[in-house]
This record gives C-alpha cells, sequence and structure tokens, in this order.
C-alpha cells in the first residue's frame, strides 16, 4: 500500500466515520458510505478487489431500500448486483496486467446505441412492473436507476471504459431518488444521499482513469 492509498482510505474512514454521528447512522449508514467510497476508488483504478467492497455495499444498500418501500432496488441488490461482484472478482482476474490492474477496453457507437435501447426499454417494463407493488415508492426512478446500474455493472465486468458514463447517468437518478427520500424523511436517506453525492466524484475521477487507460491498453 503506498502514500496515496493509505491518504485516500484514511480520509474514507474519517469523511465516513463523521458522516455517521451527523445522521446519527453510524453502523448501516457509514458501512454503506465507506465500502462504496472505496469501491468507487478501487474500481477507477482498475484493482479487482472493488467487487469485495461492492458485494457488501449491495447488500448494505438492499436492506436501506427494503426499509424504504424501494423493492425494485432490493430485489436488483440482492439478486443481481451482488451475485455480479463474485463474477466480476472472477473475470477480472483473467486480465490483470503486470501490476495487477485491468487492462481497459472500449466500445463503438453501435454498442453504445444497444446499451441505450436496452436502458429505455428496460426501465419502462420494469417500472410498469414496480407500480404493481402496493407501497412501492418512486416506480419510475427506481426502475430507471435500477437498470441503468445494471449496464454499467456489465459494462465494468467486460472493462469497458464507458461504463463510468453510465454510472454518472444513474447517479444523477439517485441523487434526485434519495433528495426526495430525505426531504420526506425516509430511513437511512441522509447518509444514501452522502453516498450519491460521494459516487459522483468517484464517477467523473473513474471517466478520467479509464480514458488514461483505454490509452495506454492494447485493447
Amino acid at each position: 500500500m503506498n502514500k496515496k492509498e493509505i491518504f485516500i482510505y484514511g480520509i474514507c474512514i474519517i469523511f465516513s466515520l463523521i458522516m455517521g454521528i451527523l445522521s446519527n447512522d453510524i453502523v448501516i449508514g457509514g458501512l454503506i458510505l465507506l465500502t462504496g467510497l472505496l469501491n468507487g476508488y478501487l474500481a477507477g483504478e482498475g484493482k479487482r478487489s472493488n467487487y469485495i467492497l461492492g458485494f457488501i455495499n449491495y447488500i448494505l444498500m438492499a436492506y436501506v431500500s427494503f426499509k424504504n418501500h424501494l423493492y425494485g432496488m432490493t430485489i436488483f441488490y440482492t439478486c443481481i448486483f451482488a451475485p455480479l461482484q463474485i463474477k466480476g472478482f472472477l473475470e477480472w482476474n483473467k486480465t490483470l496486467d503486470e501490476e495487477r490492474n485491468v487492462l481497459v477496453r472500449e466500445f463503438t457507437l453501435k454498442n453504445s446505441i444497444i446499451i441505450t435501447i436496452s436502458c429505455v426499454l428496460g426501465s419502462f417494463v420494469l417500472g410498469y412492473l414496480l407500480n404493481l407493488i402496493p407501497n412501492q415508492q418512486l416506480s419510475w426512478l427506481d426502475a430507471s436507476s435500477n437498470c441503468i446500474n445494471l449496464c454499467g455493472i456489465i459494462l465494468m465486468i467486460l472493462r469497458f471504459k464507458e461504463a463510468w458514463w453510465v454510472w454518472l447517468t444513474n447517479n444523477i437518478i439517485d441523487l434526485m431518488i434519495w433528495i426526495i427520500l430525505t426531504v420526506y424523511g425516509g430511513e437511512g436517506a441522509i447518509m444514501m444521499l452522502m453516498v450519491s453525492i460521494g459516487y459522483l466524484l468517484l464517477n467523473i475521477y473513474g471517466i478520467v482513469k479509464w480514458n488514461k487507460k483505454a490509452k495506454e491498453s492494447d485493447y
């Protein structure tokens, strides 16, 4: 572990503790914020260890989502996103460079069109289904967030740099969801809002890092 990593880990831990204390949610909320920040940072660096923290983060977020009646997020986090972290860890292990960092790829306009259409159609279908669930909150935002996030995770597993742009779009939707729930006093909503803000910064960091990595990669 170099000095840069020690500094970043320390900042993330201190920030998570402070926000946990201020929001009176130091256990679940603090762990969500910490694992989320470190997961995003390690992913940006191309380290496969990000998937270990990602698995923990999604399980914890599933719990908070369930408490806030976001059943779409609960199902996706538990049954899809968390298991995909295991898949990602195994896949990245096959494509590491000499420094144990992942090799980055980039795709064409055709890939972009396919991803966009898939996200839009998936969001409409899932949104309709979520509307059928009693007490479901923010069905269309919930559906859009999950579909876009799923595309981002799959692209990340496949090592496409465009995953960060997909996640940036998802991050904006997540911010809308947790701002609304924070205003209405949703359980754990303040900490989830902090996580979303942290992810916004990490998404920008990931875009810059992976654009640089793509130029250095042979893919």
